[in-house]
């Protein structure tokens, strides 16, 4: 439980991925007492990941919860409105939900509404960047109700809040735009890209690109651009339907969205290495692959 100086002392992952990973790692010697964690994959690299970070992993959420003042939702964008349901049974009154996943706000006030029904207090996170090389010092923003509380207890963690609003839905409405652009543009990329190279003309458009923009560097970020797709595309694909969902709840068409969560699951579901960071052979494993 907290410390008499607001410190969290206990509190549970609900996914142990990446994210969770680099938050547990970053803390060091300023991470909570106790930290348990539940995962759906119940297999034994996932136990021994929860060893190699000195985490309590447990079969159910419930046992997870028990008696933990703060709650992680780090699972993939298309699960967190279940997770949120599948632990409204199990979180302690009063205990911190903190929805780190990549939703719609509208996903995000629905999951709210369940989890302040069961006596918790819900918090709308936006993680900012990617987690690594800063771990848990990734820039986030949060809203909702319990802002101000929720800013001081991530503190308490050595984290990187930044109040957005007091509304459930202000944290992700600024993630989820401004990943139209993000990962449009790897979209972009990506199709741009694969075109060229397989046309032979790889050298030429990119040339064209740099005379135009030069400050872009092209080739060390489409080379960046395409990794990201390779290695996280299908959970960015995850993502950018929640983005889709966002523009489509402003009364926009949300097609460029649309397209990028294909071009993400496509490239993502390749499961291809990147390799080093050479944009041209990255684009021929792509093709290869294809």
């Amino acid at each position: 439980m907290k410390s008499n100086s607001g410190r969290i002392e206990q509190l549970a992952f609900i996914g142990f991925g990446e994210a969770a990973m680099a938050f547990v790692s970053g803390w060091g010697e300023r991470r909570p007492l106790k930290i348990n964690a539940f995962d759906i994959d119940a297999g034994a690299a996932m136990k021994a990941r929860y060893a190699s970070h000195d985490v309590c992993g447990f079969d159910t959420r419930q046992q997870a919860l028990a008696g933990v003042d703060a709650v992680f939702s780090v699972v993939t964008a298309d699960q967190a409105l279940a997770a949120a349901s599948a632990a409204a049974d199990g979180i302690a009154a009063g205990s911190f939900w903190f929805d780190c996943n990549s939703c719609a706000p509208g996903t995000k006030r629905r999951a709210a509404e369940i989890i302040e029904k069961a006596g918790g207090r819900y918090v709308d996170v936006a993680v900012m960047a990617p987690v690594h090389p800063k771990r848990h010092h990734v820039p986030m923003l949060v809203s909702g109700p319990h802002a101000e509380e929720a800013v001081a207890a991530l503190k308490s963690l050595d984290m990187r809040p930044e109040i957005a609003g007091s509304e459930v839905g202000q944290a992700s409405s600024i993630k989820m735009i401004r990943s139209v652009m993000v990962k449009g543009i790897e979209a972009l990329t990506a199709e741009c890209f694969l075109a060229a190279k397989r046309a032979g003309v790889e050298d030429s458009v990119i040339g064209s690109l740099e005379a135009s923009d030069p400050a872009l560097e092209w080739r060390r970020r489409g080379a960046y651009n395409l990794e990201r797709m390779m290695v996280h595309g299908l959970r960015r694909a995850a993502e950018m339907r929640e983005v889709t969902l966002t523009i489509q709840e402003l009364g926009l068409s949300g097609g460029m969205s649309a397209a990028t969560a294909e071009w993400q699951d496509e490239i993502g579901g390749l499961h291809a290495d990147p390799g080093p960071a050479d944009l041209g052979a990255r684009l021929q494993t792509v093709l290869d692959r294809m």
